[in-house]
């Protein structure tokens, strides 16, 4: 299990607690977090679970796959350096005290 830090583009903050072996975009999913819309349902077929990985975090998740890659081209301002897919993030508790942001929108 893994703690999580999911922050709303306006600032506010939720923790919670997420299991090993689901996403982080089904930890947010199962625990209500506005800001992350999955409408593919954790696919990867659309890019509205994108968030911005806190820059501690940037370089210690597993390095994005080409398929995550060519979905954050049609994300809301990605960044290369922070921009993920929560669906394409396994949790485990090497990720306990992640921090996510959301984006201003999700397209």
């Amino acid at each position: 299990m893994a703690k999580i830090t999911y922050i709303e583009h306006g600032g506010k903050e939720h923790v919670v607690e997420v299991a090993n072996g689901l996403t982080v975009m089904e930890g947010a999913r199962d625990n209500n977090i506005p800001g992350i819309e999955a409408d593919c349902g954790g696919a990867c077929a659309c890019s509205t679970c994108h968030v911005y990985v806190d820059p501690a975090w940037a370089d210690k998740l597993p390095a994005k796959e080409d398929m995550e890659e060519d979905m954050l081209d049609f994300a809301f301002e990605p960044d290369p350096a922070r921009s993920r897919l929560t669906c394409q993030i396994k949790v485990s508790d090497a990720l306990d005290g992640l921090v996510v942001q959301m984006p201003e929108k999700q397209i």
